[in-house]
């Protein structure tokens, strides 16, 4: 998959493509189905398909201090787009001049001058350019003055909730991991580098890595989680007990997403790791002693061990 910054980033002699647009945060089940009927098209055209997304989040441009949680950093989304089978990702970024572009200048210079779109797929729910102005009826309007045709890829959904991020970052949000996997199709990973903390864990005999996430990252609610850690460089990944919160056993003050990793005894300071959550195994509690956390932390790996197999 060709990677482009930008859409002026095409190069010469490009031919007609099937272009997706969107933020696509979390690739979710219905970002999959449009992306995947994108890249059906394409293929049946015999032209390449393109995905076109925005960097930084439009909402952080459009409403500074308003960002939502990301559900997939920006090296995460192009592996998950590329899994899809697509041939090109084209990130835009999203300023301030691009958020006033008007829809219809939107449509010229992105698809027609710069993409060269032959069709373009996009969810029923799209809009573009300037104060999301533009829907789906104008760019079919606009798709017949410049020559391309434009197909509405329906909602994905099941037992009437529609599955998007908003709905997803609610379960994230709540700690419900099982809910947000079934509306993106595999468990909520949460990425980030392990670097030193208070080194508790290690004497109470359960070390954990503390991850330090991107400031915007999607965190599950406090509580324990059974999970899988995943390294770099395709080890196979470690079965874990995660812990988020304050510590309030210890009075701590500052959230941490700390995981134990069960029968591992190596080093993982300053390694790039990720946790994909497979369940929520009971809220944080504080302890009037250590004797009875110990225990508490043996369940918990006993669980862990049970709720992934």
């Amino acid at each position: 998959m060709q990677r482009w910054r930008g859409y002026d980033a095409v190069p010469g002699g490009w031919g007609r493509s099937v272009v997706t647009i969107g933020v696509f945060d979390g690739v979710h089940r219905g970002h999959q189905a449009t992306i995947g009927h994108a890249v059906a098209r394409a293929r049946e055209l015999g032209v390449r398909s393109v995905v076109v997304t925005f960097d930084p989040h439009p909402a952080e441009v459009v409403r500074p201090g308003s960002h939502p949680a990301v559900l997939t950093e920006a090296g995460r989304k192009a592996e998950l787009v590329e899994s899809l089978g697509v041939d090109v990702l084209c990130v835009v970024p999203f300023t301030p001049e691009f958020s006033r572009l008007p829809a219809e200048e939107f449509v010229h210079d992105i698809l027609v001058e710069n993409l060269h779109a032959a069709l373009v797929v996009v969810g029923e729910n799209f809009r573009f350019g300037h104060r999301a102005a533009g829907d789906v009826a104008l760019l079919e309007r606009l798709g017949r003055t410049f020559g391309f045709g434009v197909e509405g890829a329906p909602l994905v959904a099941s037992d009437g909730t529609v599955f998007s991020s908003t709905y997803i970052r609610a379960c994230v949000d709540a700690g419900d991991v099982t809910a947000a996997a079934t509306a993106l199709g595999r468990p909520h990973r949460l990425e980030g580098v392990v670097v030193r903390g208070d080194q508790r864990g290690r004497e109470l005999g359960f070390p954990t890595a503390n991850l330090l996430c991107h400031r915007y990252a999607a965190v599950p609610a406090d509580g324990i989680y059974a999970a899988r850690l995943v390294r770099r460089g395709g080890a196979e990944p470690l079965a874990a007990a995660v812990s988020i919160g304050t510590n309030p056993t210890f009075s701590g003050r500052e959230r941490r997403v700390e995981a134990y990793a069960l029968d591992f005894t190596g080093d993982l300071y300053g390694e790039r790791l990720a946790l994909d959550f497979v369940a929520h195994l009971r809220e944080q509690r504080r302890y009037d002693s250590i004797e009875p956390l110990i225990a508490q932390m043996n369940e918990d790996v006993a669980r862990t061990r049970a709720a992934l197999g």
